[in-house]
């Protein structure tokens, strides 16, 4: 008997509260507009919801490139390729300003797959060029003859840039 009682207060509450809402939602003076509000609130989630799943899909399209790339410099670092002179030169030439001020007084020259550079280069920056020629896809020996200095001085390939020391 008690659980057909309580059974039948659940309901009889159930049926309060389910007149209740429909008495504020259609409720002649304020109901429209709370039911207007209602939806807006709706559709408004709707559209968050729609934002943080494109977001995911960038997000995840983002990954899945960034995963391709690495694939990809694996790939080209496992495999033993013949590059043209001309291109290993440019190869080279084209990431030596990433390490040094003056990139321009480097001469660089291939033959085979042995590069070599040859120029005025300042002594802190002489083993992140060496290290950055030989990390070049096809370069498979570095030969410096390589002019180092400790300061730029008077030395013409080294004019130019402010000394990276130097207080401003």
């Amino acid at each position: 008997m008690r659980d057909e009682t309580r059974r039948n207060g659940e309901f009889l509450v159930g049926g309060l509260l389910a007149g209740a809402a429909l008495m504020y939602l259609f409720d002649p003076v304020r109901g429209q507009r709370r039911l207007a509000r209602m939806r807006d609130q709706v559709v408004h989630a709707g559209h968050e919801l729609e934002e943080l799943g494109s977001a995911a899909v960038a997000r995840a399209r983002g990954l899945r490139n960034r995963t391709k790339g690495v694939a990809a410099a694996v790939r080209s670092r496992l495999r033993d390729e013949d590059v043209d002179d001309a291109v290993l030169e440019a190869r080279v030439r084209s990431r030596l300003g990433h390490v040094m001020a003056n990139p321009g007084s480097i001469e660089v020259s291939a033959a085979d797959g042995c590069v070599t550079l040859a120029g005025p280069v300042l002594a802190e920056e002489a083993d992140r060029l060496l290290a950055t020629a030989e990390a070049v896809p096809g370069v498979r020996d570095v030969v410096s003859r390589l002019d180092v200095h400790e300061e730029r001085g008077s030395v013409p390939g080294l004019q130019g840039m402010p000394d990276p020391g130097a207080v401003r």
